[in-house]
């Protein structure tokens, strides 16, 4: 492995491509001229307008070369990883490589270094998949102000042993940070990407984020986001995967922090035999409100796709999850299942589950359903009798729940890690 701690943060890309300073210029335009969108648009039913609301945030400054020194030392991320981003307030801090990954085609760089080093190749994929579970004024707003972010290319046949990996740090209090992840997985390719979002102390703070997911013929990606948001924090994170025929992708979320964090995720089978695995595990307390909008977009026959939400509510908290599988008039013989599960530890919790179906082809199996629950009191008593107690055996029970999920990724060591977290979040409870 080799490191590099930058001890400035690097400046704006001036020598930024034409094309991408138009880009951003346009985008600039879009979101002055946008509304924000409001509780009677479909894509944002229930949710918490208030708390997304760009104008209380300015952009993030950098940060001083003593935190950056102490946020990369606290960003351990996934011991094992081939490769480590880490940015501070939007900011490149530090980068770690495995010197084997160049030679073997991969391209690994901060977004802004790729802009001018492989501009055609990032021209050719950046934001190009619609989003169309969100709201064109945020995703203009990500548009015009990225700086900071991860481009990865996987060249045709290159499979990867572990994954690579970014930490983004926010800091500071009233500032907006715009995080921006482009994978590109050429044919027959495999690759493992991990994000890790986390504060610096209890700053009032804005994340806009944007992942671009581009799957090859015969490729498998597998993405996890790890979200750590702390307390005062809103965040909106939009996810795009583009799978082409005999791709496979998984995207898994585990949705920890934010005072309320939406995430949209949209998965578009593009070619025959794609297959997505849509997979997200949340624990939600205190206040905490978790907006999750999917679309499972079939667009060719012959494709598959399974959803996986489960979320656990403590005291006061909401989440959302609303998800649509849609069939598209030549997807015939598609395969797509949907399955939302709530386990409500409080009265006062809220809990919202909105599944829906589009199908326009025929000779397809889809099915979706989502259930709302309470532990089971049988269950508990049966750990109770083994001398285990109340409060452990509802941590236990709830942790087992949510591993379902986790269970789901294939990379042993990166599951261990995620668990190794997701007990660690439900230890106070």
């Amino acid at each position: 492995m080799s490191d590099t701690f930058l001890q400035d943060a690097p400046p704006a890309p001036t020598a930024a491509p034409e094309w991408f300073v138009t880009a951003q210029r346009d985008a600039a335009k879009r979101f002055e001229s946008l509304p924000m969108p409001s509780r009677r648009d479909e894509s944002w039913r229930f949710s918490n307008l208030k708390a997304l609301d760009p104008l209380d945030f300015t952009q993030a400054r950098p940060v001083v070369q003593e935190l950056a020194e102490q946020l990369l030392a606290d960003s351990v991320g996934f011991e094992a990883a081939l490769a480590t981003l880490v940015f501070a307030n939007d900011r490149l801090i530090a980068k770690r490589a495995d010197e084997h990954l160049a030679t073997q085609g991969v391209i690994w760089l901060p977004l802004e270094e790729a802009l001018n080093t492989h501009s055609e190749l990032v021209h050719r994929h950046f934001m190009r998949s619609e989003s169309s579970v969100g709201t064109p004024k945020l995703l203009a707003h990500h548009q015009a102000s990225v700086r900071a972010g991860t481009f990865l290319y996987v060249p045709q046949g290159v499979r990867l042993s572990a994954p690579l990996q970014a930490v983004h740090w926010a800091a500071g209090s009233g500032q907006a940070i715009f995080p921006h992840t482009l994978i590109v997985a050429e044919e027959g390719s495999a690759v493992t990407f991990v994000d890790w979002f986390k504060s610096s102390g209890e700053g009032r703070n804005m994340a806009c984020g944007v992942n671009d997911l581009h799957v090859g013929p015969d490729a498998t990606v597998h993405y996890v986001s790890v979200q750590e948001w702390n307390r005062q924090t809103a965040a909106q994170q939009s996810n795009t995967t583009a799978i082409a025929h005999g791709g496979s992708a998984i995207n898994l979320g585990l949705h920890l922090g934010g005072v309320f964090a939406r995430s949209e995720s949209v998965s578009r089978l593009n070619g025959s035999g794609a297959r997505s695995e849509m997979l997200a595990a949340t624990v939600a307390d205190g206040a905490q409100e978790f907006d999750q909008r999917t679309l499972q977009d079939h667009r060719s026959p012959d494709t598959w796709s399974d959803l996986l939400y489960k979320n656990a509510l403590y005291d006061t908290a909401k989440t959302i999850v609303s998800g649509l599988i849609r069939v598209e008039p030549q997807a015939h013989h598609t395969d797509a299942y949907q399955k939302v599960r709530n386990l409500v530890l409080s009265a006062e919790a809220e809990a919202n589950s909105l599944p829906g179906l589009e199908i326009l082809a025929d000779q397809v199996r889809c099915s979706h359903g989502a259930t709302t629950g309470e532990i089971n009191p049988e269950e508990l008593f049966y750990m109770q009798a083994r001398g285990i107690s109340e409060k452990d055996a509802y941590r236990l029970i709830t942790f087992g729940f949510l591993n379902e999920v986790l269970e789901r990724l294939p990379d042993e060591a990166l599951r261990e890690k995620l668990q190794q977290t997701l007990r660690a979040r439900l230890q106070g409870h």
